[in-house]
C-alpha cells in the first residue's frame, strides 16, 4: 500500500547548486492545490541518471502518483527517460508519435529538423504519450507497482499547460470526491495574526472545518479547508462568519492579488486615478498596472523624487518645503492637491516618506511616511511609522495606499 498519495519530483542542476530556487515543484504545488489535491512528498535532484533513477525507485514504491518535472529537454541529454526506462527494466526505444510530435512542431515553426532534437522521442518503450500544447517536448506516462508517473517539461508555460490537460483529468478520475480538499483563503490587511487568532471563535466554525495561517507580507492569510460531502456549504458558513468579524480588513482572496481586487473596484467605481508618488519610487503604480486594464482607472503617476520634481509637477509651494520639508503632512497635502489639480482625476493619491536606511531624525526617524488623498470632498492625510528594512518600509506603504483606495472605492460603490 503506498504511504502516500502524490510525491513530485522536480530534476535541475541549478536547484542544488544555490543558483536559483525551486520555482518548478511550486508551479506543481499551486496547480493541485488549487483543484483539491495536497502533495506529500517533494524532491529535487541534479540532471544525474543515477539520482533521478534512485528518486524514481524510491517514490514509484511510496506513493500513488508522481509528478516528474524536468530532464526532458533538448539540452538534457534525456536523462529524465533513460533513468524511467533503467527504473522500470524497459528499453528504450524511439516514440513514432512523439517523433511526429517533435517534427510538426518544428515545421509550423519553420525550423530545420535537427538530429538533437529527434532524441526528444527517446523514450521508454511502453511510455504513454502525453501531448505539450505549449512546446516541442513530448511528456509521458508510465505505471510500475501501484504508481502512475507522469514526466512532464521543466518550462512553466509547459509544465502549467500538461498539469491542466494531463494529469488533473487523471486525478479527478481515481481520487472519488470525499477525499478531494476544499479550500479558500482570505488575504487580510492591518491585522497581526495573533490579532487574528483571538477574533475567529474556532467553537463556532462549522464542523470539519480547519484553519490555519500562512504570510505574504504584509497580508496574512487565512486559510480555509474542509473534506467531503457538503464541503463547499461548510466553507460558505466559515467565510461568512469570518468576514463578519474580519471583512473590513480584506484585501483579496483565494487567487486575487490586493492590487488587482483594488484596480476591479476603482473600474466598477467608476473613479479616475492620479499618483504622485517618492519614497515608494513607483512601486504602487507598477502594482496597479500589472494585470491588463488600468487605463479604465488610471491617468497618470508619476515618481517626484525630488523637491524640485514636486515643484515643478505638483506645484507645491517652496515656502512648504522651506518650513516642514518634503516629508511633512503639508508637502503630502499639497502634493496630492496639486496633482488632482493638474490632472483632473477623481482622486489623487500621494506618497512622501523616509525609507532608510538613512535620513532619518529624531523627529522624522525612517520609517516616517506620509500619505494624502485628494477628493472632491478635499484632502485626508495620514501619517505613519512603518518598521522594517527600505522594503518593507516601501512595500508598507503601497499597501497601505491600496487600503485608502480601497476603503474609498468600497464607499463610494455603496453610495
Amino acid at each position: 500500500m503506498p504511504s502516500f498519495d502524490i510525491a513530485i519530483l522536480t530534476t535541475a542542476e541549478d536547484l542544488l547548486s544555490g543558483d536559483s530556487t525551486d520555482s518548478i515543484s511550486a508551479v506543481v504545488v499551486d496547480m493541485l492545490t488549487r483543484h483539491g489535491y495536497r502533495p506529500r512528498c517533494s524532491l529535487a535532484v541534479s540532471d544525474n541518471e543515477k539520482e533521478i533513477f534512485a528518486a524514481l525507485n524510491y517514490l514509484s514504491r511510496q506513493a500513488r502518483f508522481v509528478i516528474v518535472s524536468g530532464g526532458l529537454g533538448p539540452g538534457s541529454n534525456a536523462f529524465t527517460a533513460r533513468a524511467a526506462a533503467r527504473a522500470l527494466e524497459l528499453p528504450l526505444v524511439i516514440h513514432e508519435e512523439a517523433l511526429e510530435m517533435v517534427r510538426a512542431w518544428c515545421h509550423t515553426r519553420h525550423q530545420a529538423p535537427d538530429p538533437a532534437n529527434e532524441r526528444l522521442a527517446l523514450l521508454p518503450q511502453t511510455a504513454q504519450l502525453l501531448a505539450n500544447p505549449q512546446g516541442m517536448t513530448p511528456g509521458f506516462t508510465l505505471s510500475h507497482h501501484q504508481c502512475r508517473m507522469f514526466f512532464l517539461p521543466a518550462a512553466p508555460a509547459e509544465l502549467r499547460a500538461m498539469l491542466k490537460q494531463s494529469v488533473l483529468p487523471q486525478l479527478q478520475q481515481d481520487y472519488p470526491e470525499e477525499q478531494r480538499l476544499h479550500r479558500r483563503t482570505l488575504k487580510l490587511f492591518g491585522l497581526t495574526e495573533v490579532r487574528i487568532r483571538t477574533m475567529i471563535p474556532a467553537g463556532r466554525l462549522p464542523e470539519g472545518v480547519r484553519v490555519n495561517y500562512s504570510h505574504d507580507f504584509p497580508l496574512v492569510l487565512v486559510n480555509l479547508k474542509a473534506y467531503g460531502e457538503g464541503a463547499e456549504e461548510r466553507l460558505d458558513q466559515a467565510e461568512a462568519l469570518i468576514l463578519q468579524l474580519l471583512g473590513d480588513h480584506l484585501m483579496a482572496r483565494d487567487g486575487q492579488s490586493a492590487e488587482g481586487n483594488v484596480a476591479q473596484l476603482l473600474t466598477r467605481a467608476g473613479l479616475t486615478l492620479s499618483l504622485a508618488e517618492s519614497c515608494t519610487g513607483g512601486l504602487l503604480s507598477s502594482m496597479l498596472t500589472r494585470n491588463p486594464g488600468a487605463s479604465a482607472f488610471l491617468d497618470r503617476a508619476g515618481v517626484t523624487y525630488a523637491n524640485a520634481a514636486k515643484q515643478h509637477w505638483l506645484k507645491v509651494p517652496q515656502a512648504i518645503l522651506l518650513q516642514h520639508g518634503a516629508v511633512s503632512e503639508p508637502c503630502a497635502r499639497a502634493m496630492a492637491t496639486g496633482l488632482r489639480h493638474e490632472s483632473g482625476t477623481d482622486l489623487a493619491l500621494a506618497i512622501t516618506g523616509i525609507a532608510g536606511p538613512d535620513g532619518g531624525t529624531a523627529d522624522k526617524p525612517v520609517g516616517t511616511v506620509y500619505l494624502a488623498l485628494a477628493s472632491a470632498a478635499g484632502v485626508d492625510v495620514q501619517r505613519y511609522l512603518f518598521s522594517g528594512d527600505r522594503a518593507r518600509v516601501q512595500k508598507l506603504s503601497a499597501f497601505m495606499a491600496l487600503e485608502w483606495l480601497r476603503r474609498f472605492a468600497l464607499q463610494r460603490l455603496a453610495d
